[in-house]
């Protein structure tokens, strides 16, 4: 690889690790596009982003343990349901390359499950949501057996491993390690924190990006030159992210995640359609918009974080006073 994509992918790296830590997701949701649009294949793109979001992960799973925003109960079934569905969604990959059509099919999947969601959390974070929240619709769904979990939330055994299974197929599918969809239905359908959502994604991450990426490097579909750039870059970086939760707003979580998730959306459709109709700068407006979006918010994050802790300084200040 070129010393200049190399520094590219570090200094990528970095900013995904905040992301993570932050957000709670492996950043494959934008690694994976990122290599596709970089011309790796569906494969390649898929397996290189979920070994990414298995190294990346072990740092922020740390640092969100020692700040006690997991529930390991959670986690542990998430994890069940997870490393079952991301073997089906693998199979499904490799048949679907068998076939030439992956890159297609991977990136329009990519297109409108991001825009869904984070639309969705939009919605949401800028208060349209109201109290037709999805936690009170599956509240009816009382399915024993039930385990009390943080936040002194009740939720059936059944249709946590069922939404765990779900997210596992989509994310053995798109090269995910389910981050991005595993938050919202946390917060969304179980009721869960936010806070909580994050710690506890991180750690089921681990362990089914862990499965993900072995399991696809037995088909030879993980590219280490990409990879390790990455880890290097994403190492403090995670660390960065996990210690700005404590200090952000639960709705502007929220809010940052929809962009990142709005962002990916446009740039994966700006990718197909340059590759259908053969125009070539729709690619580099893809590039801007992945990289261009990520450090964006990432600054925004850290920002935000660095006001909130000046302000608690200040706060313990007048009090001491």
């Amino acid at each position: 690889m070129d010393p200049l994509i190399i520094a590219v992918f570090i200094g990528f790296g970095l900013i995904i690790g905040i992301l993570f830590g932050f957000f709670g997701m492996g950043g494959s949701f934008l690694v994976t596009p990122a290599l596709l649009v970089f011309g790796y294949p569906a494969k390649v793109a898929v397996g290189s982003g979920l070994a990414f979001v298995f190294g990346t992960s072990v740092i922020a799973a740390l640092r969100h343990r020692n700040l006690g925003q997991v529930d390991y109960k959670l986690a542990l079934m998430f994890i069940v349901g997870m490393t079952t569905g991301i073997k089906v969604g693998e199979q499904v990959v490799l048949w679907l390359e068998a076939t030439g059509i992956a890159d297609a099919v991977v990136g329009i999947a990519y297109v409108f499950l991001l825009a869904a969601v984070g639309l969705f959390t939009l919605r949401d974070a800028r208060g349209g949501g109201g109290d037709s929240s999805l936690p009170y619709r599956f509240d009816a769904l009382q399915i024993p057996p039930m385990v009390s979990i943080s936040g002194g939330v009740e939720i059936s055994i059944w249709l946590t491993l069922g939404i765990a299974l779900f997210v596992g197929i989509l994310s053995g599918f798109l090269g995910v390690g389910g981050g991005f969809l595993l938050m919202p239905a946390m917060v969304y359908v179980l009721g869960v924190p936010a806070v909580v959502a994050v710690g506890t994604d991180v750690l089921q991450i681990t362990i089914s990006g862990g499965f993900g990426a072995f399991s696809y490097a037995q088909n030879g579909a993980v590219e280490l030159a990409v990879v390790v750039p990455l880890l290097a870059g994403s190492a403090l970086g995670a660390r960065i992210g996990a210690a700005a939760t404590s200090l952000t707003d639960e709705d502007e979580i929220k809010g940052y995640f929809a962009a990142m998730l709005l962002a990916g959306s446009v740039a994966v459709a700006s990718n197909r359609i340059g590759d259908v109709l053969g125009i070539q700068i729709l690619d580099k407006v893809s590039l801007v918009l992945i990289f261009g979006s990520a450090l964006l918010v990432a600054a925004a994050v850290v920002y935000s974080a660095l006001v909130s802790l000046r302000n608690r300084k200040s706060q313990k200040v007048v009090t001491a006073e």
